[in-house]
């Protein structure tokens, strides 16, 4: 063996070491050789790599198709793992979901037999025009926007202008195509609301920060962080039950509240007329609707009613007092 191997060892030593040696300037070449066939020939390369791809792709398959398999398995084992505390949790949920169904039957006919023997009046129908925030007039010392909606679409001012969640703000100014809406952040706006669990009063006065205040609350209130803040309908300005916000801090000096949206994200807005009159009480401040004739005194009763705007009542023509004479002779009825 040792013989016979000698001499094929001399033959084929050379060759390796000179393929050792020449190997790393061969792949140097092939790779030069290539790029030029390419350039001077993409047909041929773009039909080469189609058929390498095609060629390879059969047994790429072949060797993906177990690790596939094996996160297949692996996923139905984990959802079967999940699948029976799922099925407990919904069954919880949808027992307590019937539970809840009987209740609301049960507060839906009690609630329409108070309202029949207490013959409630159903409030008027809202009315609400949809518009889009085209300008952030905001700033340090400002909270407000301006929407795409105004006169012309019912929009008046003093309606109140409410997101997805809640309040956003009422509308400061209504022109004829635009409105600019003031926010319930800023320094300017005063809110009468309450506190939805405990039912206690206050104002919520923007400060210009993300985080209004609470004020004029009595010193027996009831706020807890968490606690949701509504509408509380004084004033006129609002209806009651309108989402405003969540209490975010109480402290000794301050109750902060955390409004429903966000400032930077609002896109769409809902002005909403509740046929209510408790901003404008001013005659001079509805004479300047665009509206209503600056000619003269009366108002267009076709107008809609928005908040605090309806139509102003004509002053009631006063006769003109009688004048009594001072001598007894001029009354029919005096006696000496």
């Amino acid at each position: 063996m040792a013989q016979h191997g000698g001499p094929q060892q001399r033959i084929f030593s050379p060759i390796r070491t000179a393929l050792h040696r020449f190997a790393f300037i061969l792949l140097i070449v092939s790779c030069f050789a290539l790029m030029l066939l390419g350039k001077a020939d993409t047909v041929l390369i773009e039909r080469i790599r189609g058929a390498a791809v095609d060629l390879v792709s059969p047994f790429m398959n072949l060797a993906s198709r177990p690790a596939a398999s094996i996160d297949d398995v692996t996923n139905r084992i984990e959802s079967f793992a999940s699948l029976y505390e799922e099925n407990l949790r919904l069954h919880e949920e949808n027992r307590e979901l019937l539970a809840w169904q009987q209740v609301a039957r049960n507060l839906t006919y009690e609630n329409s037999r108070l309202r029949e023997l207490s013959h409630y009046a159903n409030p008027p129908s809202q009315h609400e025009v949809s518009a889009r925030v085209i300008a952030d007039m905001g700033g340090a010392f400002a909270h407000s926007m301006m929407i795409s909606a105004g006169t012309r679409d019912g929009v008046l001012k003093g309606q109140a202008v409410l997101s997805d969640e809640g309040l956003i703000g009422r509308v400061a100014d209504a022109g004829y195509q635009a409105s600019r809406v003031l926010l319930i952040t800023d320094i300017n706006s005063r809110i009468p609301v309450m506190i939805e669990s405990s039912r206690d009063r206050a104002f919520l006065s923007g400060d210009n920060t993300d985080r209004p205040l609470l004020t004029f609350l009595t010193a027996d209130a009831t706020v807890a962080p968490g606690d949701r803040v509504l509408t509380s309908g004084h004033g006129g300005a609002f209806p009651p039950g309108i989402p405003v916000g969540v209490v975010s801090s109480v402290s000794e000096n301050a109750v902060r509240v955390a409004p429903l949206f966000r400032r930077h994200q609002v896109e769409y807005l809902r002005v909403v007329n509740y046929g209510l009159a408790g901003i404008l009480k001013d005659p001079d401040a509805l004479h300047n609707m665009p509206h209503l004739d600056q000619g003269n005194a009366t108002s267009d009763n076709n107008l809609p009613t928005g908040v605090g705007v309806g139509p102003v009542p004509a002053e009631p023509d006063m006769a003109e007092p009688p004048t009594f004479s001072s001598s007894p002779a001029a009354t029919p009825d005096a006696r000496p």
